[in-house]
């Protein structure tokens, strides 16, 4: 008994002192991937990374991380000269593949992703004192209110549809106007110039694809999804 008890008493502490070592090793493999994903990606902020599963230790062995988590906070995206800022840009990595060297990540079997912006943003974006607001949801599609800046038609409101388009661009585009600016000579190009736009993300990690974009009344929310992606870093 009393070897049993030494025997168990071994297994503990060496298994204490993996587990250390286990967090130790994915710690300093999180903070690495951070900064290859920031100097990559061009960030001018360091991203959280969390790799998940345990042992950490087995993964790296066998070469493939379970799930590999990004946070890169905020980006911008642009079009026309008016940037658009995307307040916080996810993705999880699954069934990561790392290099024959074990020092960056090859390959992740899917991926998805999601990004958040909100309208006070999208307001800032349009420029031209356009105002956005929330619209809800009609046939499928996620609808904003775009209020242009038209001195003579100052109570000038037109509803506009969010749309994703070629898998790395956000559209904003005005679904109708009323009959009041097409009776006025001009108008209506005055106003698309004001409402009609389209933003370019071309910092998704991983060449992720945007696919889906819902408008909320507290914002809005993009997600992406891709499959055999490279993971920067």
């Amino acid at each position: 008994m009393r070897a049993l008890r030494v025997l168990l008493i071994v297994i503990v502490i060496f298994g204490g002192l993996f587990v250390a070592a286990d967090r130790v090793a994915v710690n300093l493999a999180e903070d690495m991937a951070a900064d290859k994903i920031r100097s990559s990606q061009g960030l001018g902020k360091t991203p959280e990374v969390a790799i998940k599963g345990f042992p950490f230790l087995t993964q790296v062995a066998g070469r493939s991380l379970q799930e590999v988590d990004a946070d890169l906070g905020g980006i911008e995206a642009r079009a026309e000269g008016h940037a658009l800022r995307i307040d916080q840009l996810s993705a999880q990595f699954h069934d990561v593949t790392l290099t024959s060297d074990y020092t960056s990540i090859e390959s992740a079997a899917t991926a998805t992703g999601n990004a958040r912006l909100n309208y006070a943003d999208l307001t800032k974006a349009a420029g031209g004192g356009v105002k956005i607001t929330y619209a809800g949801q009609k046939n499928g599609r996620s609808q904003v209110k775009i209020s242009p800046n038209l001195p003579l038609l100052s109570s000038l409101d037109v509803t506009g549809s969010l749309t994703i388009v070629g898998g790395n661009t956000v559209r904003l585009r005005a679904d109708g106007l009323p009959a009041m600016c097409k009776a006025v000579p001009g108008c209506e190009g005055k106003v698309r110039a004001q409402t009609d736009h389209d933003w370019k993300l071309d910092q998704l990690p991983g060449n992720l694809k945007l696919e889906k974009v819902v408008t909320m009344p507290d914002g809005i929310s993009i997600s992406a999804a891709g499959k055999n992606v490279k993971l920067p870093g």
